[in-house]
C-alpha cells in the first residue's frame, strides 16, 4: 500500500471501518436509520475502491477499454442492489435504482465533468473531446428509450399487448444485449492502445481490491435493502427518492468521481469515456440483463416504468445527445445537466 497517498490510505481504512460497522448494525439489529446510513456510506466507499483499482488497471489501456472496465466493475453495487430489492419484492426501489443510475451518470456526473473540463480551459473555455463515443452512447440510450416508451404507451392504451409486458420485455432485453455486444466488441478492438503507463499499484493488488470491493458490495447491498423500508418510513422519504438519488449517488456518482478527476487533469477523452460508457452499459447491458435475471426471482423487472421516469428519460436522452454530439461543451451546458437532475430529485422526494 506504500504507493497510495496518505489520504487514500486513510480512506481505505475508513471504508473498511464503515463496512464492518454496517455489518454489525445489520446483524446486531441496530436502529434502521443508523443501519441504512452505514450501509450507504459503505456502498459509496466500496464503489470508490472499485474506481481506484480500475483506474490503475486502465493505465495500460486506451480510453474505450478503460471506460468499459470502469463501468463494468463499477456497476456491481447497482447490480446487487437491484437483485436484492427484487428478491425482497421492492419493485419500486429496483426500478428507481437502475433508472437512477442512468440519471446520475448522464446528468449529474456528466454535468460535473463538463463543468470541470471547461473550467480548466479558463474563462469562456470549451471542453473538447472525441464525439464518436458520445454519439454511440446516445444511439444506445435512444434504443432503450424506444422500448420503454412503446411499453408505456401499450400499458396506457390498455390493449391486449399490456397483458404480455413480461414476454415483450424479455425479448426486447435479449435484442438490446445483442445490439450492445455488436457495438462494444469492435469498438474496443478497433482502438489504438497508447504507450504503457506506469501504474501506482501492481496488477495483483488492483485485482485483489476489485474482488474484495465487488464481493463486499454484494453483502452491503443486502444490508442496505434490508434497512431501506423501515429507514425511509422513519425519515419520511419516498422509495423513488431512495432509489433514484441515494442509491444512484452512493453506487454510481461517487464511483465515477474518477471522470471528474480526469477532466480536471485535462484528459477530456478519457473523462468522457468513463462516464458515457457507464451510461451506455446501464441502458443497453445492465438494464436488459437484470430483466432476464429477474425471471429467476419472485419479482420480475420489466421495461414498464412510471410516466415520470419515461418523460425524464426522454428529456435526458435528447439533452445529452444535443450537448455532446458536436464533441465540445461549455460550462453552462454542464450546469444545465446537473440542474435537470436536481429538479428530478426534488420531484421524486414528494412521490
Amino acid at each position: 500500500m506504500s504507493n497510495f497517498s496518505r489520504l487514500e490510505r486513510f480512506a481505505l481504512v475508513a471504508v473498511s471501518a464503515a463496512t464492518a460497522l454496517a455489518g454489525l448494525a445489520h446483524y446486531a439489529h441496530w436502529t434502521a436509520v443508523l443501519a441504512f446510513a452505514l450501509a450507504t456510506l459503505s456502498l459509496a466507499g466500496l464503489a470508490w475502491i472499485v474506481a481506484i483499482a480500475t483506474e490503475q488497471v486502465g493505465e495500460r489501456l486506451g480510453p474505450a477499454a478503460t471506460g468499459l472496465l470502469q463501468s463494468s466493475v463499477g456497476n456491481l453495487p447497482e447490480l446487487f442492489v437491484v437483485i436484492f430489492a427484487l428478491r425482497a419484492g421492492e419493485l419500486v426501489v429496483a426500478q428507481s435504482a437502475i433508472v437512477g443510475s442512468l440519471f446520475a451518470n448522464a446528468l449529474l456526473v456528466l454535468g460535473i465533468v463538463l463543468v470541470t473540463g471547461a473550467a480548466r480551459r479558463g474563462a469562456g473555455g470549451v471542453m473538447r473531446f472525441d464525439p464518436r463515443l458520445a454519439r454511440d452512447t446516445a444511439t444506445l440510450l435512444f434504443i432503450c428509450l424506444f422500448i420503454i416508451v412503446l411499453v408505456g404507451i401499450s400499458l396506457s392504451a390498455g390493449g391486449s399487448v399490456a397483458h404480455h409486458t413480461g414476454t415483450i420485455s424479455v425479448i426486447a432485453a435479449a435484442l438490446l444485449l445483442a445490439v450492445y455486444l455488436a457495438w462494444i466488441i469492435p469498438h474496443v478492438r478497433g482502438e489504438q492502445r497508447p504507450p504503457a503507463a506506469a501504474p501506482r499499484i501492481g496488477l495483483a493488488l488492483a485485482t485483489v481490491l476489485l474482488v474484495v470491493a465487488g464481493g463486499g458490495s454484494a453483502f452491503v447491498s443486502d444490508w442496505f435493502v434490508d434497512a431501506l423500508e423501515p429507514a425511509i418510513t422513519q425519515l419520511h422519504i419516498s422509495q423513488a427518492f431512495a432509489g433514484l438519488v441515494i442509491v444512484a449517488i452512493a453506487g454510481n456518482a461517487v464511483e465515477n468521481a474518477a471522470g471528474v478527476s480526469l477532466a480536471a487533469k485535462g484528459q477530456s477523452d478519457l473523462a468522457i469515456s468513463v462516464v458515457v460508457s457507464s451510461v451506455a452499459q446501464i441502458a443497453a447491458f445492465l438494464f436488459p440483463l437484470l430483466v432476464i435475471v429477474s425471471l429467476a426471482l419472485s419479482t420480475h423487472l420489466t421495461f414498464a416504468l412510471p410516466p415520470l421516469y419515461i418523460g425524464a428519460l426522454a428529456v435526458s436522452a435528447i439533452t445529452v445527445w444535443q450537448i455532446t454530439e458536436d464533441g465540445e461543451a461549455r460550462a453552462f451546458e454542464g450546469w444545465a445537466l446537473a440542474a435537470i437532475y436536481a429538479i428530478l430529485a426534488i420531484i421524486t422526494l414528494y412521490e
